[in-house]
């Protein structure tokens, strides 16, 4: 009779649907046909649930299977890493999936990679690039980068820099319009305003030592800053931007910033976050960690 721990379960489960058969499977895991199909029926007994439907023909994962795959993938990964780093000198490797705010990514992060990868070659990074906040348990990233206020208090956080906010349109929106001279001109401009839920939604300024606010308004609703910060050098309205993002536009000419004399100095700030609980995170996951803090540099180039 076998006796299997749950690192086997995975590893025989994972093969069997990388195999796409139960028999497959078997040849390559040294095992019989019946001794392979008896793990799984056990493994979905303690689990309590179907991971897979099986045919005379073919197999198919179960929504649950799908998502009890994923996590054996990741699991598996994380044993032979490891090992390796054990039997190896601890050198950094594998795979480390970053969540990255989109204009964040562009401008700072993407240009660093080159070097990164050159001086860990055994990392592999999966990169996704989007505004939305994820759920990095639900989502099985090991960091992500994100620009604003933090809410979930179950994160380690590791501070990358800040950079001022700034109201900004094109030379052509501006010639068009005319440059506002107040806070208060800003109701017959169109305002570009962000189509999901934000911390801070008003555009704020400093006005007789009062603050006062005005809310994005205008025909025209954006999914990410990047794309934002397009419509913004097309002509298609103003703007209110992290410097960074647009800090090489105004250089260049493409924008503008407005209304500076208003500009109460809010900052947009900019963190590391990653899942901690006390424990030592993997090598792979601390040097791009700490990578990152070295040479990270957010110039607002003022």
């Amino acid at each position: 009779m076998h006796k299997f721990n749950r690192s086997t379960e995975m590893a025989v489960f994972v093969q069997v649907i990388e195999s796409e058969s139960l028999s497959a499977a078997a040849r390559k895991l040294g095992m019989t046909p019946s001794a392979v199909s008896k793990l799984i029926n056990r493994l979905e007994i303690r689990l309590g649930v179907r991971l897979l439907n099986r045919t005379t023909r073919k197999l198919q994962l179960t929504p649950e299977g799908s998502v009890f795959y994923e996590r054996s993938i990741r699991i598996l990964e994380d044993i032979v890493v490891a090992e390796q780093e054990a039997n190896q000198g601890a050198v950094p490797r594998g795979r480390i999936r970053v969540h990255c705010h989109v204009a964040f990514g562009k401008h700072c992060l993407m240009p660093l990679l080159p070097d990164f990868l050159q001086r860990y070659p055994e990392i592999t990074l999966d990169i996704s690039l989007c505004d939305l906040v994820v759920d990095l348990l639900d989502d099985r990233s090991d960091v992500a980068i994100r620009v604003g206020p933090l809410d979930d208090s179950r994160l380690m956080v590791r501070w990358l820099g800040s950079s001022r906010m700034v109201v900004v349109g094109a030379p052509s929106y501006l010639e068009r319009m005319g440059i506002p001279s107040m806070p208060g001109d800003l109701g017959r401009y169109n305002r570009l305003g962000f189509g999901f839920t934000r911390h801070v939604k008003a555009w704020p300024f400093i006005d007789s030592e009062e603050r006062v606010q005005q809310l994005p308004s205008g025909n025209l609703l954006l999914g990410d800053g990047e794309t934002m910060r397009k419509a913004a050098i097309a002509g298609l309205g103003l703007a209110r931007l992290a410097r960074f993002h647009v800090n090489a536009d105004i250089q260049a000419g493409l924008l503008l910033p407005v209304l500076e004399n208003y500009n109460p100095g809010d900052e947009e700030k900019i963190y590391a976050v990653f899942v901690g609980s006390g424990r030592q995170f993997p090598s792979r996951v601390r040097v791009f960690l700490d990578y990152l803090t070295e040479n990270i540099h957010i110039g607002d180039g003022e």
